[in-house]
C-alpha cells in the first residue's frame, strides 16, 4: 500500500475503523474494547496519584528513608506542573501521572525519523503513550517492523505490526493506537526470536549529559529492557535508546536537578534525545542494566505480570535456585482482558527459542 505521507495528530477522536479483524475474521468490538481501556486507565492513573501523593508527602516531610527515587517524584511534578501551566501540555489532559504528550510531538518525531539511527533500524521498540504514536507511524511509514508492548503489560507481552502483512486497505493510522495494536498486531511470545534494534521510550524528564531519564513512575520501561535483554532479543551494551520530549522537559542544568538525585541500577539512560527543534546525542551516558533485576521486582508486580512470572519460573527450573524478590509496593490495577475476537498469526520470520535457551539470565549468543 502507499505510505501515509503525514504523521497522525493526535486528537480524542476514534480512528479506527471496520468491524473485521486484519485476516477478515471475526468482529473486533472497538467500543467495548475502548469503553474497557478507559476504565482501566482511569483506576490506574487514580492509583498512581495515590502513590505520588505519598511519596511527595514523605519527601516534604524529610521522612524518604524508604524511598529508592524521591527525587524522581519532585521532578515528575515540577515538570508535569510547568507544562500544563504554559499551555505545553496536549490531550490527553492532565498529563500528571502520564508520560506527557506535548505541543511539537509530531515535530519531534519527524525528526527522529531524519535520523541515521532511526533509518538503518529494521526492527524498532516503541512505548505505547501517545506523544509517541507519531514515531510509531513513522516507523510504519517507513515499512520497518514495530514491536510495542501491551499498555502496562496488562494484556500479554508484546506485539508487532508490519504493514506489508496487513491488507491493503488498512491505512497507518489505524495501526499506531492501542486499538490498532489489538486488532492488526501478531504477539509475541517469550521465548520468541528476534532482534530489536532501536528503543523509543517516552519521558517526563531527561538529563542530556548522562541520559538520566525519569518515567511517569510504574517502571515497565525498564522492566521491557530487563525482558528483552535477558532473553537475548537486545544486545544492552550496543542496543541505542532514544526518547522524544519537548525542549522543556529537558534538564540542561545539573542545578535544576532535586537535591540527591541519582540513579538505580534498574533505569536506563538514553542515548539520544529529540526535541522539536533539536538532537541531544548523549556522549558521557551512564551505563545501561542488562537482564531482570529480581531483588528490586516487588512481588505485587510479579503477581500481576504474568510474563514475569513465567520468566522467573524457566531461570528458577534452569538455575536451581530460588530468585530473590523486591520490597512490596502499591501497584495500579491490571486490566484482565479476555481478546476472544483476536486470532493468533503466525509470523513466519521469527521461530520459537531452544528449549535450552529458555529463562537465561544473560542475552544467549545469536546464532
Amino acid at each position: 500500500m502507499a505510505a501515509d505521507k503525514n504523521p497522525v495528530t493526535v486528537s480524542n477522536e476514534n480512528n479506527g475503523s471496520g468491524s473485521e479483524n486484519s485476516k477478515g475474521g471475526k468482529v473486533f468490538d472497538e467500543a467495548s474494547y475502548e469503553k474497557e481501556r478507559l476504565a482501566k486507565d482511569a483506576q490506574a492513573m487514580d492509583a498512581m496519584k495515590v502513590v505520588a501523593e505519598k511519596e511527595l508527602s514523605k519527601v516534604d516531610t524529610g521522612s524518604v528513608g524508604e524511598l529508592r527515587s524521591p527525587w524522581k517524584w519532585v521532578l515528575r511534578k515540577r515538570i508535569w506542573d510547568f507544562m500544563e501551566e504554559n499551555d505545553i501540555a496536549r490531550f490527553p489532559r492532565p498529563v500528571h501521572h502520564r508520560i506527557p504528550n506535548f505541543v511539537g510531538a509530531d515535530q519531534a518525531a519527524r525528526r527522529l525519523s531524519e535520523l541515521p539511527e532511526f533509518r538503518s533500524a529494521s526492527t524498532i521498540k516503541v512505548n505505547p503513550d501517545t506523544p509517541q504514536r507519531p514515531v510509531r507511524h513513522f516507523v510504519l511509514e517507513q515499512k520497518k517492523v514495530l514491536l510495542t508492548p501491551q499498555p502496562r503489560l496488562r494484556t500479554g507481552f508484546f506485539s508487532t505490526i508490519e504493514m506489508k502483512e496487513l491488507p491493503s486497505l488498512v491505512e497507518i493510522k489505524e495501526c499506531t493506537n492501542s486499538k490498532g495494536v489489538v486488532k492488526y498486531g501478531t504477539p509475541v511470545t517469550l521465548n520468541e526470536e528476534y532482534t530489536v534494534d532501536l528503543v523509543v521510550v517516552g519521558s517526563t524528564a531527561v538529563c542530556p549529559r548522562t541520559g538520566a531519564r525519569v518515567g511517569k513512575g510504574e517502571g515497565f520501561a525498564e522492566l521491557e529492557w530487563g525482558i528483552l535483554s535477558a532473553q537475548g532479543n537486545l544486545e544492552a551494551k550496543t542496543c541505542l535508546v532514544v526518547t522524544t520530549v519537548h525542549d522543556c522537559q529537558v534538564i540542561e542544568d545539573e542545578n535544576d536537578m532535586p537535591e540527591g538525585w541519582a540513579l538505580t541500577k534498574h533505569d536506563v539512560p538514553v542515548d539520544i534525545i529529540v526535541t522539536p527543534t533539536r538532537v541531544i546525542h548523549v556522549f558521557d551516558r551512564a551505563p545501561k542494566p542488562s537482564g531482570i533485576l529480581w531483588d528490586l521486582l516487588s512481588p505485587q508486580k510479579l503477581a500481576a505480570i504474568r510474563v514475569l512470572r513465567q520468566l522467573k519460573q524457566e531461570t528458577e527450573d534452569k538455575l536451581g535456585v530460588t530468585l530473590p524478590s523486591g520490597p512490596d509496593e502499591l501497584l495500579p490495577p491490571v486490566a484482565s482482558r479476555n481478546n476472544k475476537n483476536r486470532k493468533k498469526k503466525n509470523n513466519r520470520r521469527r521461530k520459537p527459542r531452544q528449549q535450552q535457551r529458555k529463562g537465561s539470565e544473560t542475552p544467549p549468543a545469536k546464532k
